[in-house]
């Protein structure tokens, strides 16, 4: 008995070791565009991009790959980021303090900075990914109330030593850095402005708060300071007195001090800006030029200049910058609110020709060409607005390829080049399929730290859509005044919410793709390298079956166009089914082998031949309780919707005033639209939440389809095996289909049949979500034509195989053909949580190439990672992962085949996870900077601090 035991805990904690090279949890990197952005700021020495959120988060950029984050314990918002210059603050053999200070407010009430960025080759921070130490300094205390002393102008001074922090009462702090000491012997008090102040202006009126500070290009001891009620100040900071007046009377909203030091442009709240001279010895300065650019009208405020300035009467509601250059003049017009925006230059010390406009708006990052004729949008490998029509659902597929990956490639060249990516190449090329709101389908390059754009498909062109083509009021006519040219894609407001993708399922190896949507329509599609003009004519699949009692209540089907439609080279669809009822399609999956699609609805399920255009079977599987799912999610919501629609093209035509610092209208709409958006996910979700509660036969949506499969098994007996079909229900039954193909050379011609071959009904009646049939050696049967292109083993047809069926509740395994009950693994009865989501995967061992095992990805509705060992159906590891009240990150969450992850944290931002040893995607970043030495004559540094002199890296 004691030799068992030892026996027994010997291989426990061999089992043990084996698990720690397998599986490993870690959140490694976040991909797309950072959800509500308040503020930006960038080092033309360092080329880095920093980008502040409303929640506290900062991220840096450089060029593709390099990247860190950085999040706040309190949940504020950035408002301000600035880089500074600084001296090596001290260093060990473990942790390198960078030169490089960064510096942000937060709500304008106190001062942030990231004092040491801790970038080491042995240390990790925040589960894998390149992290800040922050350090939290708060503004100089006074005795006036916070609403004065509010920062609303930040300079970070070109010596590295000082910080002038203006605020809502018209003070200006001097801070010593890095140490934020106050020198209050150098502040700027408003009565030391005031005193000096000409008499003709305005007796002296009150002159608001600081609204810009700006420093001197060509001698550093000269500071501009403007006051929001127009009069600006050049400050003298060695004799601590001021040297010029500039008496502009209309409200200033910035300041551009020129590059020869000599001018001035400022830019007002009426839409006009100003040249100002201010090189000489006349203390108070001349206006050189007053120019309006888009004539004499109430204009909006040119609240950065060369920014706005649209006549209020017209345009009032659009979000522009206009780039004037010679006779060159375009309104570049954004589809959301700009934040702010800088100008790349060229130059060794970047100050030479513009050469690319960084444009943060608050939904998308828009970068434009300035070097090339026509000013074109570069494509950015990073920040992409993945929302810019709402992500409905996710495919992940793992090593494409190299054929079908070169037919769907694209690229472009992009400004930002900070920092060096270290991370070696990935080991494969893996895809992300993302499908849309609008009837897109977008394939994101996957495979390494940038999710980077590839190829996009839409599906609208098929069908005849609610949409109105004179819903785009944005789009320029030849000779329009102002010159607008739209720019940017987020557009969330001009679809038809039927066209919306529900369900993608790509085969790599023969290029067939099948998209399935909201109003039951599925397209079966392939790759052409030309472009094609064809009819898709529709199939239709009557899921009722000539059942009695049953009325759809929900959206009808969207209309096939009868003429034929020109489709450009890559994906184009040749083949549609389109259900009856037109439901939400629940299940898909496509057999590139067989040439079959098989798909799932409330109402029940198909089989399509897509090779031979027809129906191989249709199956109701509905209750005759289940008249809610007869009602169609969208019914409940479209009317409201297309109401919303109406009221923003209406809101688009319609006067909006409204001035930099006042609340912003169109911000509160697009709250209201994220409410009905989050309401409809709700209403979609709500069969899902249902099943948390007791079952009985006479739940509704019992016959949803939520799983289908495709497997060559023993269905009949044990020796023959035939291609068969499975499908699981919500109300916990399992469907099996023997299928009977005609020999390739018949394929085209003799009937694909379908028979029922078995029926499960699970006792405990949980949702099936997920089907899988093990071979003799228990391992998972490879996908379509995987073993014909020599990347999967043959399955092991000699043994006996088993069958898996997952569901909500429990795992289960059964013998074929037999179907007894064999194994099984309970999951609500432990720990009460239900599975959300679950995928096959392959671990590999950290310590050897030759070891692996299969295993089962699992995410709970607890927000729980598992994996489950195969084909022993143990647990194996469990990380908490997701937050258990964020329904739709849950929802959204897809796993790769390697045992990775992404799931949606906002509407714009992919996390990435991972749950292998081995395989895991993340930054690895290498930034050059230099030390830099302070000096109290407060000489010019070069922008930012360049040259390399010492090397940090962040190595995970």
């Amino acid at each position: 008995e004691r030799m068992k035991r030892f026996r027994r805990h010997g291989q426990e904690s061999q089992r043990e070791r084996i698990k720690q090279e397998l599986y490993g949890f870690n959140k490694t990197v976040e991909h797309g565009f950072p959800h509500q952005p308040s503020a930006l700021g960038f080092s033309p020495s360092l080329q880095l991009l920093a980008i502040g959120t409303r929640s506290g988060a900062i991220k840096l950029y450089g060029g593709p790959g390099v990247e860190f984050m950085g999040l706040h314990d309190e949940n504020a918002a950035v408002t301000q980021v600035h880089f500074l210059p600084h001296q090596v603050s001290g260093c060990s053999t473990h942790t390198l303090a960078a030169p490089y200070h960064m510096l942000h407010s937060h709500l304008g009430e106190h001062i942030c900075t990231l004092n040491r960025i801790f970038l080491s080759a042995t240390f990790n921070l925040f589960n894998f990914i390149p992290s800040f130490s922050l350090s939290l300094f708060l503004v100089p205390s006074i005795s006036a109330p916070p609403s004065v002393t509010r920062v609303t102008a930040v300079l970070a001074h070109s010596s590295g030593d000082l910080l002038l922090l203006g605020t809502e009462g018209g003070h200006v702090f001097v801070v010593k850095v890095p140490g934020f000491r106050e020198l209050e012997e150098r502040n700027i008090s408003l009565e030391k402005v005031t005193n000096g102040v000409p008499e003709e202006y305005g007796g002296r009126r009150s002159l608001e708060h600081v609204e810009s500070l700006q420093e001197n290009p060509v001698n550093p001891l000269q500071v501009l300071i403007g006051y929001g009620r127009g009069l600006m100040v050049i400050w003298d900071l060695d004799s601590q007195s001021a040297v010029k007046h500039i008496p502009a009377t209309q409200q200033l909203e910035s300041v551009w001090w020129m590059e020869d030091g000599g001018h001035v442009l400022s830019s007002h709240s009426d839409g006009s800006y100003c040249r100002w001279k201010v090189a000489g010895d006349d203390p108070q300065s001349e206006q050189e030029k007053s120019e309006v650019p888009y004539g004499h009208f109430p204009c909006k405020a040119i609240s950065k200049i060369i920014h706005g300035g649209m006549p209020r009467a017209s345009y009032g509601d659009r979000h522009c910058i206009s780039v004037i250059h010679s006779k060159t003049h375009v309104a570049l017009d954004f589809t959301s609110r700009i934040i702010d925006f800088f100008v790349i230059r060229d130059g060794p010390d970047h100050t030479g020709d513009p050469s690319a406009l960084v444009v943060l708006v608050e939904e998308e990052l828009v970068v434009i060409d300035l070097q090339t004729e026509g000013w074109p949008v570069i494509q950015t490998p990073y920040l992409v607005p993945l929302h810019c029509s709402a992500i409905t659902c996710s495919h992940h597929v793992s090593a494409i390829p190299l054929k079908l990956w070169e037919r769907v490639l694209s690229a472009g060249p992009w400004p930002m080049t900070g920092g060096q990516n270290l991370a070696p190449d990935p080991p494969q090329r893996d895809l992300l399929l993302t499908g849309h709101e609008d009837g897109t389908v977008r394939f994101w390059d996957a495979s390494g730290v940038c999710l980077y754009p590839m190829y996009k498909l839409s599906t609208a062109g098929v069908f005849l859509t609610d949409s109105d083509p004179n819903d785009n009021l944005n789009q320029g006519t030849e000779g329009e005044w102002p010159p607008f040219r739209k720019v940017g894609c987020f557009d969330p407001y001009s679809d038809d919410p039927r066209l919306g993708i529900q369900k993608i399922h790509l085969c790599k190896y023969s290029g067939y793709l099948t998209v399935a949507g909201t109003a039951g329509q599925i397209l079966v599609l392939e790759l052409n390298d030309e472009a094609a003009e064809q009819t898709v004519e529709a199939t239709v699949a009557d899921l009722l079956q000539g059942q009695e009692g049953f009325r759809w209540k929900g959206h009808t089907r969207l209309e096939v166009r009868e003429e034929p439609v020109t489709f450009p080279p890559g994906f184009q669809p040749f083949a549609l089914v389109q259900c009856q009822p037109p439901a939400v399609v629940t299940a898909l999956t496509l057999h590139s082998e067989w040439k079959l699609v098989t798909f799932g609805t409330s109402h029940g399920f198909g089989l399509y031949d897509y090779q031979q255009k027809n129906n191989v079977l249709v199956r109701c599987t509905l209750n005759p309780s289940d008249q809610l799912a007869m009602e169609g999610p969208l019914s409940r919501v479209k009317s409201i919707k297309k109401s919303l629609r109406q009221s923003f093209r209406r809101i688009r035509r319609s006067r909006v005033s409204l001035r930099k610092h006042h609340v912003n209208n169109a911000a509160k709409l697009q709250q209201a639209n994220a409410r009905l958006e989050a309401e409809l996910a709700e209403m979609e979700l709500a069969p899902v939440q249902r099943k948390i509660e007791p079952r009985s036969p006479d739940d509704s949506f019992t016959g949803l389809v939520r799983t289908l499969y495709f497997a060559d098994t023993f269905l009949s007996d044990s020796s023959h095996n035939t291609p068969s079909l499975w499908a699981g229900t919500n109300g916990g039954s399992v469907f099996a289909y023997q299928l009977r193909l005609p020999p390739v050379e018949r394929r085209g011609e003799d009937p694909v049949t379908a028979h029922p071959a078995k029926e499960i009904q699970l006792m405990h009646r949980a949702p099936v979500v997920g089907i899988l049939v093990l071979d003799g050696h228990g391992s998972p049967l490879p996908e379509p034509l995987e073993v014909a292109h020599d990347l999967a083993r043959s399955p092991d047809m000699q043994g006996s195989h088993s069958l898996l069926v997952i569901s909500e509740e429990q795992f289960k395994v059964f013998t074929l053909p037999k179907v007894s009950a064999k194994m099984k693994l309970k999951l609500t009865a432990i720990d009460g949580s239900r599975v959300r989501r679950v995928g096959v995967a392959w671990f590999g061992s950290t310590r050897t190439d030759d070891y692996g095992e299969s295993g089962l990805t699992v995410l709970t509705n607890q927000g729980d990672l598992h994996v489950v060992s195969l084909p022993g159906v143990k647990l194996q590891v469990q990380y908490p992962c997701i937050r258990r009240e964020d329904v739709s990150g849950i929802a959204s969450c897809v796993f790769t085949k390697h045992g990775q992850g992404f799931y949606l944290i906002s509407p714009s931002e992919f996390e990435r996870f991972s749950l292998s040893a081995r395989c895991v995607v993340e930054p690895r970043s290498l930034v050059e900077v230099s030390s830099q030495t302070p000096s109290t004559t407060l000489p010019r540094a070069p922008p930012d601090g360049a040259s390399v002199e010492r090397r940090y890296t962040h190595s995970v």
